[in-house]
């Protein structure tokens, strides 16, 4: 036996000179990249901003520094709150039935039968459009008297069909989130649905032999081996939600008034209305604050339980 131990093939440092082996420089060199671009595009960004949210930054002009102002002077505000009152509102409205419907489509479409590729097509083509197309679609077919929604709703007996929609705060609230529900519920079911095919079959059929009814097969085997998806995707949901924008700007551009303005939207027109871009990204800055906090206790509530 010689007196030096010989390497470990696995071995990452050299025990003499503290030197990377070449698998951990390959891997160094494989996440350098990534890392650049978070740094750049992430961090970077990050702290630009909080700069300029301890400045009178006016957009156009001079600026000087003025400290946590700018953070007082949101805190105080009571459209941010009412702003933020009405996106927690619009979030928990639109949450479950997103998932619920999301769950439905993807228990419709998860067998290989005849016909489920083109029902997940459909399903899935509101998504594939987008907000802004739907949001444009939306607003036509809103319109009193000639719109869709109205023609229908007085076909159905509902409606005189001549509702003005947009106009005022609770139908347009309710419009936007059918639509928002319409629209994402896609992206759910395709989530739902691959993780429901990679349950293994033998599974359910154990549980048909044992006499399990197919509710009983639902919330004893699918939902708790879907856990993570099902997080996954309220996460989703929960922080688009929070950062709802282009549905509103478009539809109803917060109004009427204020009654639809959510915090995103309340952050634009201070930017590029009241010209105030130091406030505007101080409020922008509690949001993430507000919206990592958010995510933290979904992540803590929806975790793994031994």
């Amino acid at each position: 036996m010689s007196g030096h131990a010989a390497k470990a093939p696995g071995q990452m440092r050299d025990p003499r000179r503290g030197t990377l082996t070449h698998p951990r420089r390959t891997g160094l060199a494989l996440i350098t990249p990534a890392v650049a671009l978070v740094v750049v595009f992430v961090f970077v960004p990050l702290v630009v901003a909080g700069y300029i949210s301890l400045t009178n930054f006016p957009l156009i002009g001079d600026y000087r520094f003025i400290g946590f102002d700018n953070y007082a002077s949101v805190l105080a505000d009571p459209t941010f709150w009412d702003a933020l009152g009405y996106t927690l509102l619009y979030t928990a409205i639109v949450t479950l039935p997103i998932l619920l419907v999301g769950y439905g489509l993807a228990v419709l479409v998860r067998s290989n039968r005849r016909g489920a590729t083109l029902l997940r097509t459909i399903f899935f083509v509101p998504f594939v459009i987008g907000l802004t197309t739907l949001s444009f679609l939306m607003l036509l077919e809103a319109q009193p008297n000639s719109g869709m929604v109205n023609v229908a709703l007085k076909w159905l007996g509902i409606t005189d069909g001549s509702t003005a929609w947009l106009v005022n705060g609770p139908l347009a609230t309710g419009l936007l989130c059918v639509m928002v529900v319409w629209g994402a519920s896609g992206l759910t079911m395709v989530l739902l649905m691959s993780g429901m095919q990679g349950i293994p079959r033998e599974v359910y059929e154990s549980a048909e032999m044992d006499g399990a009814s197919w509710w009983q097969r639902e919330v004893q085997i699918t939902v708790p081996m879907l856990r993570r998806t099902i997080a996954m995707t309220v996460i989703l949901s929960v922080i688009g939600s929070f950062l709802a924008f282009t549905q509103f700007y478009i539809l109803t551009q917060g109004g009427p008034g204020s009654d639809t303005t959510t915090i995103v939207m309340a952050i634009y027109r201070r930017a590029f209305v009241q010209l105030q871009l130091g406030a505007a990204t101080a409020m922008s800055l509690v949001l993430v604050v507000i919206t990592g906090l958010v995510t933290a206790a979904q992540f803590w509530l929806l975790r793994e339980r031994s």
